[in-house]
């Protein structure tokens, strides 16, 4: 791989993967559009490890306190209920993708890798979104996210599993559906998606581990720290601009991508 391919597929992992508009489309769509070869695992998990580190550098401080809080919470120390709260939240939110992803692996990589899966998830999810979007009564602040919310999110992740879905799209999509705000939704989004990315980074990992091969450090540092910018980026101005935008310009974007992945596929 060289240089310039691994900046523009590590711009598009850093600016999908926390978009609701699903990154494993983009990254299967833009090599096809390129004419270029499948970057393979290694530069996969470069990628991953930047928009994690993306992620716990945005909410630093919020995981530091949410962290604290449940640690101290499992003690008789004095802890901060509401950070503790949502520490337990987050666990919850995980649990159902813990259970499910091993479960589905073979599925998912054998037979939902189509583009017409890919297509048809893109355009279907797109508009639940825009659905659950249209909601009028909505709650502010992450203390509204309790365990039964989270759970429901967390049940509503599993279907990130299938490539086209969009783990930010459908999280969100949950978020709104049970009422939250935009700006909560994404951001419950995005902090339970530290566990997620960082757990399929540690599987991409284990298996990188069992293949032999020359390692292009130099493509992978470089994706690594352009994911990492991007994604930061993406985050910021996507939290900034939500509550005014809503969902409908990246709903007309999934309809649109859906569209063209048929076109190319068929």
């Amino acid at each position: 791989m060289d240089y310039l391919h691994a900046i523009v597929l590590a711009l598009v992992q850093g600016l999908t993967e926390f978009l609701p508009i699903s990154s494993s489309a983009h990254l299967i769509l833009v090599p096809r559009l390129f004419g270029w070869p499948d970057q393979g695992l290694a530069f996969d998990v470069a990628v991953h490890l930047g928009t994690l580190l993306a992620v716990l550098a945005y909410f630093r401080r919020d995981v530091a306190d949410i962290a604290g809080a449940w640690l101290a919470s499992l003690g008789r120390r004095a802890f901060d209920r509401q950070a503790a709260r949502m520490g337990w939240a987050v666990i919850v939110a995980t649990l159902p993708v813990v259970l499910a992803g091993p479960l589905l692996a073979d599925l998912v990589e054998t037979r939902l890798r189509s583009p017409l899966v890919i297509a048809t998830t893109t355009a279907l999810f797109g508009l639940l979104l825009w659905l659950a979007d249209r909601r009028p009564d909505r709650v502010h602040g992450l203390r509204a996210v309790g365990l039964t919310a989270a759970f429901a999110v967390g049940l509503a992740q599993v279907l990130a599993l299938v490539p086209g879905t969009s783990r930010s799209g459908i999280t969100m999509t949950a978020g709104l559906a049970l009422g939250l705000d935009r700006e909560t939704a994404a951001r419950f989004s995005f902090l339970i998606a530290i566990p997620a990315i960082a757990g399929a980074a540690l599987l991409e990992l284990i298996k990188l581990l069992e293949q032999n091969g020359p390692v292009a450090w130099g493509a992978l540092g470089l994706g690594l720290a352009v994911a990492a910018v991007s994604a930061w980026l993406c985050i910021r101005l996507f939290l900034a601009a939500i509550q005014r935008i809503g969902m409908l310009p990246f709903v007309i974007y999934r309809l649109l991508l859906a569209a063209v992945i048929l076109g190319l596929y068929r």
